[in-house]
């Protein structure tokens, strides 16, 4: 991942993070990179499917001093109260969970309706050959490890009942990373 970051993403994780406000919700914590661009005053919980992501992110928490509340669990049935978080947070997970709309829905559910969603994720490229180049990628990444490169989760939002804000995208149309809020 820091290849990624470092020659791909940009300052996306910061983008995101700093972003955050209050109650906050990191979906797909992994092994906790994010830790360190959050404001101080957020109140930070992680929620990842993986023990041992877990560990790594836990690890890396008491490493930086960083309070954060992790909770394993699955995206796609989330063990939070509706609408009990300020911010949901997901950067570079959409792309590896199996039901994206549901983990979008479970998302909306768990914001309050005064919230904001903020994503960051590896979508579909805008140059042909590059999409040909995702495509080829995902006979492989897909059946290994379930990597999807070429899913677009802005075009998902608003049937998972959200209206987007403000969307950026970049590095040919690979990353793209944006700011929604629930639908009124």
């Amino acid at each position: 991942m820091r290849f990624f970051d470092r020659h791909l993403f940009g300052d996306t994780r910061e983008w995101v993070c700093s972003r955050a406000t209050g109650d906050t919700l990191e979906v797909a914590i992994g092994t906790g990179m994010n830790l360190p661009l959050y404001p101080a005053d957020v109140r930070l919980t992680g929620l990842d499917f993986s023990p041992e992501m877990m560990a790594r992110a836990r690890a890396r928490a008491d490493e930086s001093g960083r309070p954060v509340t992790l909770v394993p669990g699955d995206a796609t049935a989330m063990p939070f109260d509706d609408a009990a978080f300020d911010t949901v947070v997901c950067t570079f997970g959409l792309c590896s969970i199996l039901d994206v709309d549901a983990a979008l829905r479970e998302m909306r559910r768990v914001l309050r309706p005064d919230g904001r969603l903020l994503l960051a994720d590896h979508v579909e490229a805008a140059p042909a050959p590059v999409r040909g180049v995702q495509w080829l990628l995902e006979r492989v990444t897909v059946p290994l490890s379930e990597e999807h490169f070429r899913r677009r989760p802005l075009l998902r939002l608003p049937a998972a009942g959200f209206t987007v804000d403000t969307v950026e995208r970049f590095a040919l149309g690979i990353v793209e990373r944006l700011v929604a809020h629930p639908t009124v």
